[in-house]
């Protein structure tokens, strides 16, 4: 009886030590900031607000320059980023008259800690920026955005499937479903699924506390009425251009864009001739809404 005893705590003693080991490998890194932001848009004021588990988010937020209530958009970076590598789209939107929340998300930049992260806590800390933004003066709290790139992305599909007051959603590099994605890791670290890939992404789906099928920006998609724009590089090695072309067969016909751009899975320099295209449709999704005009979400 006490081999047996040994035997069982020394099992759990390793089932303990792989899950550990799961959730470090799978940390975010957290990368410096690329500077202050400056531009066209003058300063932008440093923020700091709330979100889930009394944690605390830190951003950047531009206003428009005039006295009436403007629309605003919450931009979300990817795996591993900040708010900082996402500075290259103020100036335009700035200049589209939007107001621009550049947030960073928990265990990234200069945001709270927490044991993990995942796409669903990206989703909750856009939330948190969506609620930020309905409370400032000048922000038009009927005509809100959001930009995500990556995990940012498929975190911006799922909020919007959550919230109607989220009248588009711009989504930059997004996988297809977080299955897929995982099967990717475990083959370049060669970890064969039938002997422990398999487990490893079952205890995922555990710690984060939803199934993939239902965080999927393929399901996502599906749930989403307001506008939509897909932009994915051509070239995206990390994440197929495919993903992308199934988000658009999947989501609502008529509400869904796809707009294909030369580059990879980092858009920060290849967006920059496609910026106009980009303000161009957020300018036409968030205009002041029309008497009836109700945004509609389906879960």
């Amino acid at each position: 009886m006490l081999a047996l005893g040994v035997a069982v705590l020394a099992a759990w003693a390793l089932l303990l030590g792989v899950n550990a080991l799961i959730l470090y490998g799978l940390r975010a890194p957290r990368l410096a900031y690329a500077g202050p932001l400056r531009g066209d848009f003058g300063v932008a004021q440093e923020i700091c607000l709330p979100t889930r588990n009394n944690k605390m988010l830190t951003g950047w937020f531009v206003a428009t320059s005039g006295a009436a209530m403007s629309p605003a958009v919450v931009v979300m970076h990817g795996w591993g980023a900040n708010a900082s590598l996402m500075q290259g789209c103020l100036a335009p939107l700035h200049a589209a008259g939007l107001g621009v929340l550049l947030l960073d998300a928990r265990c990234h930049g200069r945001s709270d800690a927490e044991p993990f992260t995942s796409l669903p806590r990206f989703a909750e800390d856009i939330e948190a920026g969506l609620a930020w933004l309905a409370t400032q003066p000048l922000v038009d709290a009927r005509r809100l955005a959001v930009i995500g790139h990556s995990v940012g992305a498929g975190a911006a599909l799922l909020t919007a499937t959550r919230h109607g007051e989220v009248r588009a959603v711009v989504s930059i590099s997004a996988f297809a479903h977080p299955h897929e994605v995982m099967l990717r890791y475990l083959t370049s670290y060669r970890i064969p699924y039938p002997l422990l890939g398999w487990y490893v992404l079952r205890h995922v789906q555990r710690v984060i506390g939803a199934r993939f099928d239902a965080i999927a920006p393929l399901r996502s998609i599906t749930h989403i009425s307001s506008p939509v724009l897909l932009v994915h590089g051509r070239e995206d090695e990390m994440v197929p251009l495919d993903d992308a072309r199934r988000l658009l067969a999947a989501g609502r016909p008529g509400s869904v864009q796809l707009l294909e751009v030369a580059g990879q899975h980092d858009l920060s320099t290849a967006l920059d001739q496609h910026l106009p295209e980009i303000t161009d449709f957020l300018q036409q999704a968030l205009r002041p809404a029309t008497a009836g005009h109700e945004s509609s979400v389906s879960v």
